[in-house]
C-alpha cells in the first residue's frame, strides 16, 4: 500500500522566492500547454501528447525570450505539460469539465519534483534548482528546513512528489510504498451515524464523540474571526475611492491574520477528526458502516448550512475509508434513502411521521425508547451485517 507523508517547510527569504517562482513555471507551462490544445482542436487537429508537446517546449526554451526557463528543473515543466493533457483527457471522456487556464490569484500553488534529484535527511530536504544559489562565485547547497525531524524515511522511493503552498506555509507531500497489513480483524463490527449535536455516534459504545466546534476554543476563535472580518470591511469602505476599493498595506496585514485564523480553525477540526478516527479503527472491527449523507441538500437548510459545514462530514468519510483499506476493515456506505432513523432498531418497524425535532425515538409498535441517534447507529450496524 501506498502512503502519502506530509511535511512543513521552513525556507529562508531567498528560497521562498525560488519556491514561489518555481510554482509560476509550472503554471505557465500548463497554461501553455492548454493553449496549444486549444489552439489544435479549432483547427480540426489530433490530440496532442505530451511527447511532443514538451519536444516543441524544449525549443521554445531555446528562443531569447523564454531562456529565463532554463533556470528552472525541466521535471517542474514536463509534468505540467503532463497535467494538463490529462485534464484535456479527462474532458473528452466525460469524467470532468473543461479545464481551465491557472490563475495566479485563484489557483492552487503548486509544482512537481523529479524523484530521482530530491533528497531527505532527518530535518531537511534538498530540492532540484531550487535550494542551489551562489555565494563568493561558488556554488553552494542550502537545504530547505523541515518542519518535523524524522517523519519522511530517509532510504526510500518516493512517489509523485509535489510542492504546495496553503497561502501560509509551504508544504512538501511524497508517497511511499509499504508493505501491506495482513492482520484481519475479528472484532464485531459497528454502525456510525454522523450528526449535528454530536459528531459521530457509534453502535458500540454509549458515549458519542461530542462537536468540538461547542467548545470554548472554537467559539472564542470564531468571535476572534468575526471581529477580524469586520475590522477589514470597515478598512474597505474607509478607503473607498469612487466606486472601486483601495487595498492598503494595513488590509493586506489584517488579511493576513484572517487567513491564518482560518487555518487554525481548520487545523483543530481535522485534527480532531483524525484523533475520532483513529480511535475507531483501533478498535478493530471486522467493518465499518457509514449512511450515505446527502450533505449538498442538507447544505440548502439556512438553519443549519454553518454548523453543517463546520462538521467536516466529508473529511470524515475519507478518512475512515483509506485507514479501512490500511487495516483490512471492510468499508460499507448504506443507500443515501435507507430509513436508518425512522426505523425501530428492536421490531423493525418504520415510522413515518418522526420529524428532525424529534430526538427520542418512541416506537408504537414495541414502545422502545431510544436516542434518535443511536436508534440509526444500531440499524446502521445490523445493515452491515446483514451484507457482510
Amino acid at each position: 500500500m501506498i502512503k502519502t507523508l506530509k511535511v512543513m517547510l521552513i525556507p529562508n527569504n531567498k528560497q521562498r522566492s525560488k519556491l514561489f517562482q518555481s510554482a509560476g513555471v509550472a503554471r505557465f507551462a500548463y497554461n501553455w500547454a492548454l493553449g496549444r490544445e486549444q489552439e489544435n482542436y479549432k483547427d480540426c487537429g489530433t490530440f496532442l501528447s505530451d511527447y511532443n508537446l514538451r519536444k516543441e517546449f524544449t525549443k521554445l526554451k531555446t528562443q531569447e525570450e523564454y531562456k529565463w526557463l532554463n533556470d528552472y528543473s525541466n521535471n517542474i515543466t514536463k509534468q505540467a505539460i503532463k497535467d494538463a493533457c490529462l485534464a484535456y483527457k479527462r474532458f473528452f471522456k466525460g469524467q470532468s469539465g473543461f479545464p481551465k487556464f491557472k490563475s495566479r490569484r485563484k489557483s492552487k500553488t503548486s509544482f512537481y519534483m523529479d524523484t530521482d534529484k530530491i533528497q531527505f535527511t532527518n530535518k531537511k530536504v534538498k530540492l532540484e534548482k531550487i535550494t542551489l544559489s551562489r555565494k563568493k562565485n561558488k556554488q553552494k547547497l542550502n537545504w530547505i528546513r523541515l518542519a518535523e525531524k524524522n517523519r519522511i524515511p530517509i532510504d526510500s522511493k518516493y512517489i509523485n512528489p509535489r510542492v504546495t503552498f496553503d497561502g501560509v506555509n509551504w508544504w512538501i507531500s511524497v508517497g511511499i510504498k509499504y508493505a501491506d497489513n495482513t492482520e484481519v480483524p475479528v472484532n464485531d463490527g459497528l454502525g456510525i451515524d454522523l450528526g449535528i449535536k454530536d459528531l459521530a455516534i457509534c453502535s458500540d459504545i454509549d458515549k458519542p464523540y461530542k462537536n468540538i466546534n461547542k467548545t470554548e476554543e472554537i467559539r472564542k476563535l470564531k468571535k476572534k474571526k468575526r471581529r477580524l472580518q469586520r475590522k477589514i470591511s470597515r478598512k474597505y469602505l474607509i478607503n473607498k475611492k469612487g466606486e472601486s476599493y483601495c487595498k492598503t498595506s494595513n488590509i493586506m496585514k489584517a488579511e493576513k491574520k484572517l487567513l491564518e485564523l482560518n487555518h487554525r480553525l481548520t487545523n483543530i477540526r481535522h485534527n480532531y477528526l483524525h484523533q475520532t478516527t483513529t480511535e475507531i479503527i483501533n478498535r478493530k472491527p471486522k467493518f465499518i458502516v457509514l449512511e450515505d449523507l446527502n450533505v449538498k441538500g442538507m447544505m440548502k437548510n439556512k438553519h443549519l448550512s454553518e454548523a453543517i459545514a463546520e462538521q467536516c462530514f466529508y473529511e470524515f468519510y475519507k478518512q475512515i475509508e483509506y485507514k479501512s483499506s490500511w487495516n483490512n476493515i471492510k468499508f460499507i456506505i448504506a443507500d443515501q434513502f435507507y430509513a436508518s432513523s425512522k426505523t425501530c432498531s428492536c421490531c423493525g418497524s418504520i415510522k413515518k411521521d418522526l420529524k428532525l425535532s424529534d430526538r427520542i425515538y418512541r416506537c408504537d409498535n414495541c414502545n422502545t425508547v431510544v436516542d434518535r441517534d443511536k436508534n440509526a447507529s444500531i440499524n446502521l450496524y445490523n445493515y452491515g451485517k446483514s451484507i457482510a
